[in-house]
């Protein structure tokens, strides 16, 4: 709902609000909250904040200068459906103690990633991400210095199919879910409520399904916005999904490859630019519907794709799905609905209204609001410097690359292979970020350096337990 000082304030009163939530993203893109009674809330709440130590949150200050603000941001009130208390929830900005906005906080990069396309560009950026991700009954997992393991389970799941009991035998096959129906489709009515409190926060909508994963992997996918108002609805979209799923005593995970030898879970992202009624990318006898823009924000997204992937691709754990010779898109190239492409022309939707590109390897492991507005940067480099697809051999192909010819194959550069490499290369290339200020060299050393050392480092030095396999009888 979108209310001033005065509106929030008196809505409070009628509804008999008990609690107030804030709720603010840290660098990495998890969400973090902190309460006040009703009683506490006052006008001055919306100008002076609440005072929080940054330093504890991933990716921002040092403990010796820790001290900093949130402020709630009006335009996101909701009412909370999982509090015991009637509860107002609201996103909120960080600011610095002398009232500054922090150069760091991810919704701000979002804001200048906004301004600047306004200050280059006529029309908006418009946003649909589809948040793909596994339901599971069980989570479990240890990494200690004398073990490791994990271990998920699902009712549904093909591997259950032998179990004793109640299984009534109503199981997907492994890669066989795509669009499965009840009784095997174990959380339709699930989703259900998920979509039904996503879309009574304010969020619409297009659809929800089962996924090719047998194992209760489903999508919900979001309608088109913009980049800001996007990237908080993912971040209160996974809110909702992993709180109803946690109500019915199952468990979500965003992981992109949570299975071995299963369909992975990414987080595709169409997108494209508007003048508020139609799409500026269409021409109606362009290549499936693109004009000449439109081809050259493609090739933004293609020559800065590896970089881009350190902020659409940010865990160790992406790289096991983005293996070549799968689904998975991990290749430089566009074209009309083939989804083997990095970028993929939907053919299904093709209209001045909505032409459209879809860049396809993101997941929802990344921080919604850095690596939505490192697309548009990306998009909107390819369009300033008029980088040619065409021309780079980027495209189009409509075949699966497994059916290219050799040569064909060898102009195609393929996206990073792990993390570090998508680190290394966001360090060779990453002046398209800075301009208009929007990133900056310091949230990115800082990203790359948090990433090394709190995740590709340690997973280093880890024993893995596929090696005990492989070695322990040496």
């Amino acid at each position: 709902m979108l209310l001033t000082t005065e509106e929030i304030l008196k809505f409070v009163k009628d509804q008999n609000i008990e609690m107030v939530d804030f709720k603010v993203v840290d660098l990495i893109g998890r969400w973090h909250h902190v309460t006040i009674p009703v009683s506490q809330l006052s006008e001055s709440t919306f100008i002076d904040g609440v005072g929080i130590d940054a330093s504890s949150y991933p990716g921002y200050k040092k403990v010796a200068s820790g001290d900093m603000k949130i402020i709630p941001d009006g335009s996101t009130c909701i009412l909370d459906p999982f509090s015991e208390f009637k509860t107002l929830s609201i996103t909120c900005d960080i600011f610095e103690s002398d009232g500054t906005s922090y150069l760091r906080y991810p919704r701000n990069v979002s804001r200048r990633a906004e301004a600047y396309m306004t200050s280059t560009q006529k029309g908006i950026a418009l946003f649909s991400p589809e948040l793909e991700f596994y339901i599971f009954d069980e989570i479990r997992y240890a990494s200690e210095v004398h073990q490791a393991f994990y271990y998920v389970d699902s009712a549904e799941a093909f591997w259950n199919a032998g179990k004793p009991g109640s299984n009534l035998g109503y199981k997907f096959p492994l890669k066989g879910g795509y669009h499965g129906i009840l009784p095997a489709d174990t959380t339709f009515n699930l989703r259900a409520k998920m979509v039904k409190l996503i879309e009574e926060a304010g969020i619409p909508i297009r659809y929800h399904h089962h996924e090719v994963g047998g194992a209760a992997q489903v999508e919900i996918e979001l309608l088109y916005d913009t980049l800001l108002k996007s990237a908080d609805a993912v971040m209160l979209m996974k809110y909702i999904i992993k709180n109803v799923a946690n109500q019915s005593c199952k468990v979500v995970t965003f992981m992109p490859k949570p299975l071995y030898g299963e369909a992975g879970s990414g987080m595709h992202v169409h997108q494209y630019l508007s003048d508020g009624k139609v799409s500026l990318f269409y021409d109606q006898d362009g290549y499936a519907g693109l004009g000449q823009l439109a081809l050259n924000y493609v090739g933004g997204l293609l020559s800065h794709g590896p970089a881009l992937l350190a902020f659409t691709n940010p865990s160790t754990n992406s790289y096991k799905r983005l293996t070549p010779g799968y689904e998975a898109p991990v290749n430089l190239f566009y074209g009309a609905a083939n989804r083997t492409a990095a970028v993929r022309i939907p053919m299904y939707d093709v209209n001045k209204e909505r032409a459209r590109v879809e860049f396809r390897p993101p997941d929802a492991t990344g921080n919604p609001y850095l690596a939505l507005s490192a697309m548009l940067m990306a998009g909107l480099d390819g369009i300033e410097n008029k980088i040619d697809p065409n021309a780079k051999g980027l495209g189009p192909f409509e075949i699966d690359i497994a059916e290219m010819t050799e040569q064909q194959r060898a102009n195609i550069k393929t996206l990073p292979g792990s993390l570090e490499d998508a680190l290394h290369a966001l360090r060779n290339d990453h002046s398209f970020l800075l301009k208009g200020g929007v990133f900056t060299e310091d949230l990115i050393d800082t990203w790359i350096k948090y990433k090394l050392d709190k995740e590709v480092n340690p997973l280093r030095v880890r024993p893995h337990p596929y090696e005990f396999e492989l070695y322990s009888d040496i």
